[in-house]
């Protein structure tokens, strides 16, 4: 067997969520990996920090500001990647995430659609407007930032509820894109990681709380993006054109299925 080689030269890769995270990380890994990226994000200083950061390198990357949760900032960032790129290969949806850890009792309704939208409806909404490209190319990946919060519950540790139902709608609207999407030349698949040390996560568990759930994993610790990133390629290269409709669990063993 060969050795595997991501090479994305000639592609166009719009990342929601680009500016922080694991978001972040895929768009600086597929452009060394030669495509050009746009990191589409509401956070305009860490998006355009992430977009510097690999033009500094060498790479092709821009910035778009967009709120993932109003349907025409989300159609025309897809537009305008269209229209000055001539297309689109990859999608990747990194926007999401939750503030508060609570129990169903305790959480709103504001939180509740608040989280719920960010993590789903975003979804929803780059998938519906990406998909006219896609068809058009006869071409293209969609990766899908899930997590293991969609997949199981870990006992003892308080998470979010919305942000859990989220999720599994999140692998589930997946399925059904592969579902739809498959006899155009489209894939689309997600990954649920287990706790990643992205800046979000740092900054809602604590310490305790991290090296707890790093102790509970096969591997002795909890991820790190890169530990991510080289799914989100797989999925998006060639190698990976025979796998759709699934969803990846990467969380270092704590959860087996």
């Amino acid at each position: 067997m060969g050795k595997t080689k991501f090479d994305f030269a000639g592609q166009v890769a719009a990342v929601f969520g680009g500016a922080k995270g694991i978001g972040r990380g895929s768009a600086e890994a597929f452009a060394a990996a030669g495509a050009r990226v746009y990191v589409v994000d509401l956070d305009e200083t860490a998006g355009e920090a992430a977009a510097k950061g690999i033009r500094d390198k060498g790479g092709k990357a821009a910035f778009l500001a967009c709120d993932v949760l109003e349907s025409k900032r989300v159609k025309s960032a897809i537009d305008q990647i269209g229209s000055e790129a001539g297309r689109i290969d990859i999608l990747v949806n990194s926007a999401g995430g939750f503030w508060q850890q609570l129990t169903v009792e305790e959480t709103s309704e504001e939180e509740w659609d608040k989280v719920v939208n960010l993590n789903l409806r975003s979804i929803f909404l780059s998938c519906k407007y990406a998909i006219p490209y896609f068809r058009k190319q006869r071409y293209g990946r969609i990766v899908n930032i899930g997590s293991m919060a969609g997949v199981s519950i870990s006992q003892g540790v308080i998470s979010s509820p919305p942000y859990s139902a989220a999720k599994a709608g999140v692998h589930s609207l997946t399925r059904v894109l592969a579902a739809e999407l498959g006899k155009h030349g489209v894939t689309a698949n997600a990954i649920a990681p287990g706790t990643t040390a992205t800046e979000r996560v740092v900054a809602v568990r604590d310490a305790e709380q991290m090296a707890m759930i790093g102790k509970n994993t096969l591997v002795g610790r909890i991820a790190q993006v890169d530990d991510m990133v080289g799914w989100v390629l797989f999925l998006c290269a060639p190698e990976g054109s025979y796998f759709t409709g699934q969803t990846v669990a990467v969380n270092g063993g704590r959860f087996m299925h």
